[in-house]
Order: C-alpha cells, then sequence, then structure tokens
C-alpha cells in the first residue's frame, strides 16, 4: 500500500466516487451530512493498512530527531559564551527538533510508533524528559480528546481553549464578565504566545486537572517533574546552571509555542464542522473535524507529518511517518478542511461555532448571527 500510484476515492463497491449532488451518501464526502456507512467502514478498512509501525523509520526518526536536538544544543553551549545572540539564533532549529520529539511522543501514546507496547512507554517517557510532557497523564487525557472531538454535546464548554470552543448562543448567554474571560483567553497573544510557555513548564508539574482516581498517571506527573530537575541540575553542574537557563529557555518557549499552534489549528477553520451527539460519527468527524494543514516541506518533516490531521483521527494508529503516503493513498479526493501556512495563522481568530450559518467564526463573526 505504500507504493504506486494514488488509490482513487472509492465507494464500497470499488469505483471512483461518484461526483453527484448526492454527497451524503458519497463516501469521500461528508458535508453537511453522514456517509453512508459501507462506504465508511471501506474507508477505515483502507486507512488501517497503513497502521503497522515500520521499525527501521521508527529508530531512523529517532536518532535524527534526538541527535538533531542535542546537536544543535551542544552548538548553542559552544557559542554562548561567545555570543549570546549567536546562540540564541539557534533557538528556532532546537524548537523544531523538539517538536519532532512531541509528535513521537505523541505517536508512542497512541502505541503507533513500536509494534510493542512497552517499546512506546519507553520511547514516549524519554520523550517527556525533553518536551516536559508527562506521558502518562498527557497520554490518557488526549485520548479522551480522540474520542469526543468537534461534538457539541461531550466537550468541557470553555476549559479546553485550544480545541473545544463555545457556540454562538452559549457565548451570548455568559455573563459579561464571563464573555471577557473567554475573549482574554483567546486573544491571540495570551492563548498562543503567554500560556503556551506556561502550560509547559507550570501547569504540567501538578496533576492539577486529574481526578484522584488516576493514581498512575498523577505519580507519573511527579515522577517527569523530578527526572526534568535531575536531568537540568545534573547539566547545570559542568555546564552552569546560567548556561542551561539561557539557552534551554528559548528553546522550550518556542517549541510550546508552535506545539500548541499546531493543536489549536488541526480543529479550526470556516469549514470545520462541529456536530450534536445524535449526529456525530468518528468517520465524518474525522474527515470534517480535523484539517488538512498544508505546511512547506521542511515544516512538514520538522512538524511529523501531523498536518495530516484527518488521516491521525481517521486512525491514531498510523505512525507520523506513513501518514502522507495514507493521504496520498486513500484519503486525497475526499472533501476535508484543507489550510495553508497563511491560512493556519489566521484560524487562530476562529474560537466560536455558530450553528445558524454550520461554520466556525470570530468573535467579530459572531456579530452577524442571528440573536436567539
Amino acid at each position: 500500500m505504500d507504493d504506486g500510484a494514488p488509490l482513487a476515492a472509492s465507494d464500497s463497491r470499488g469505483g471512483e466516487c461518484p461526483r453527484s449532488a448526492d454527497r451524503a451518501a458519497d463516501p469521500c464526502q461528508f458535508n453537511h451530512g453522514k456517509a453512508h456507512m459501507i462506504g465508511k467502514a471501506h474507508l477505515r478498512r483502507e486507512v488501517a493498512r497503513f497502521q503497522t509501525p515500520i521499525l527501521h523509520k521508527s529508530l531512523s526518526q529517532i536518532a535524527t530527531s534526538f541527535g538533531g536536538f542535542f546537536a544543535t544544543c551542544a552548538a548553542m553551549y559552544a557559542v554562548a559564551d561567545l555570543s549570546h545572540w549567536a546562540a540564541l539564533a539557534l533557538a528556532p532549529l532546537a524548537a523544531g527538533f523538539l517538536v519532532r520529539i512531541f509528535i513521537i511522543q505523541h505517536d508512542c501514546g497512541h502505541l503507533a510508533f513500536f509494534r510493542a507496547r512497552r517499546a512506546n512507554e519507553i520511547v514516549g517517557f524519554a520523550c517527556s524528559l525533553l518536551t516536559l510532557t508527562p506521558y502518562a497523564s498527557w497520554r490518557r487525557q488526549h485520548a479522551d480528546h480522540h474520542s469526543a472531538w468537534n461534538d457539541l454535546d461531550r466537550r468541557e464548554s470553555g476549559v479546553d481553549i485550544y480545541s473545544s470552543c463555545l457556540t454562538v448562543a452559549e457565548y451570548r448567554a455568559l455573563t459579561p464578565g464571563g464573555r471577557w474571560r473567554y475573549r482574554a483567553l483567546r486573544h491571540p497573544l495570551v492563548a498562543n504566545i503567554l500560556l503556551p510557555p506556561l502550560v509547559f513548564t507550570l501547569l504540567y508539574r501538578l496533576p492539577f486537572d486529574m481526578p484522584k482516581s488516576w493514581r498512575r498517571e498523577r505519580r507519573m506527573v511527579h515522577l517527569t517533574t523530578l527526572a526534568v530537575a535531575a536531568t537540568l541540575g545534573g547539566a547545570g553542574l559542568p555546564l552552569g546552571y546560567g548556561s542551561v537557563a539561557a539557552v534551554q529557555a528559548p528553546v522550550v518557549v518556542l517549541a510550546a509555542i508552535i506545539g500548541v499552534w499546531l493543536f489549536s489549528v488541526q480543529h479550526r477553520s470556516e469549514s470545520t464542522r462541529w456536530a450534536r451527539h445524535h449526529a456525530w460519527d468518528r468517520t465524518s468527524a474525522s474527515m470534517q473535524g480535523a484539517t488538512y494543514l498544508r505546511l512547506p516541506a521542511v515544516l512538514q518533516w520538522f512538524t511529523g507529518n501531523i498536518g495530516f490531521h484527518h488521516v491521525h483521527h481517521l486512525n491514531p494508529r498510523v505512525p507520523n511517518y506513513r501518514l502522507q503516503k495514507c493521504h496520498e493513498r486513500v484519503v486525497t479526493h475526499c472533501d476535508i478542511p484543507a489550510l495553508s501556512f497563511r491560512e493556519g495563522l489566521g484560524a487562530l481568530r476562529l474560537v466560536l461555532w455558530d450553528e445558524d450559518r454550520d461554520r466556525m467564526v470570530s468573535f467579530r463573526g459572531s456579530a452577524h448571527s442571528r440573536t436567539p
């Protein structure tokens, strides 16, 4: 399935998807209606062909990602004494490798990077020491996201500011103070510049949002914090704690901002759809509730192909290095929300779901919605 010409979008009988007005019956089209269940099952079967990890590709990605990160950090330390600005100029490159390491951790959390669960857990935990993201707890919370994304009746309205949103009617029903808080937290400078570093450096150090029944996950949060402290403390002995802070802090800040932006736009566009639970199903939500972010080749490499987010939601067990092939062979003709890099930057303003107009809107755009 990896090689050859793109697989034509097909129905359950193997023919090409009809370009008819009845798009709801088309297994490759999910605009404003459910696809036929047989077509959806066919699509899921085709995607499942790509879910087997390829060991040499997984090992190669570990080598290039960790190797690139450590080599860049070493270069930053080497030039820091000569020029702080020269070291700072390398921070975006190190941050890019750190984002790629986070994608490996993300795949491990889905048991998608290796066939063996133990191998996924070991590598995922190793990644967490650099990403500052507790592996076990983030994996479990992320699984909740995959169970109900873009389902209007299964969300924590107003809590998750990156992958959830209020409807226009819900926003209007808030008190003036509630509307101010909602707008303030979702202002691009706050949500995408100020908060991300705080989330990774401070909030992930405490199990503040986990139920007490998550005993193992709560323990792992503290274990990760201790391991990170030991790692940075050990590095500070020979390198100097000031140098460690001057090198690692800008890298973590930039990587956090990039990672949160990716997570934000993967479910935001003017054509991204939310649905009430009775009309929600996993395949339709994958194709119309997750975006296809078209990035330049170098950015696609550093972000581990996560821009093919519709494929990831169709089957989270597909390793990141197989997402593009899966898209090209299976779903390239399907109707999915697509964003360019520039459009992805603009999508940050889409923070409300307009049920009347069946689209995501900005605060300014919500003024054009009907008043209930």
